[in-house]
């Protein structure tokens, strides 16, 4: 019963994950002084970059994706009891997992590029 509590738990953990503004909040790594324009610079990247909303558009084929795999492995492998429900929705919840990641690294690299445009040698 604990597994299945814990299985349940991952894909609500995935979705927090993508609904946080965190890829939008990124500060990059500027080399070399900052003009007083800095901060207005920075709030108007990170607001492109936050429209670009919390999940890619990918997101349910690769929780779909995940959830086949995993499941189609549970079941060749063992095919017990929930094991393969279970496996299917540990896939979905990587799946989902990795998109809102992949989106956040898009947000950060909206941001790097906007403030490149705007003059600020980025670093990181």
């Amino acid at each position: 019963m604990r597994l299945v509590t814990t299985i349940a738990a991952v894909p609500l953990v995935a979705l927090a994950a993508a609904c946080t503004p965190s890829g939008a909040g990124y500060q990059p790594v500027i080399d070399g002084p900052v003009g007083p324009n800095y901060s207005s610079d920075l709030a108007a990247c990170q607001s492109l970059a936050a429209q670009q909303g919390g999940l890619s558009s990918g997101a349910a084929g690769n929780a779909a994706a995940g959830a086949v795999l995993s499941g189609g492995a549970a079941a060749v492998v063992r095919n017990e009891g929930n094991t393969v429900r279970d496996a299917a929705l540990l896939g979905a919840a990587a799946g989902l997992t990795g998109s809102a990641l992949e989106q956040q690294r898009r947000k950060e690299a909206i941001i790097s590029n906007c403030m490149r445009q705007r003059g600020y040698r980025v670093v990181g």
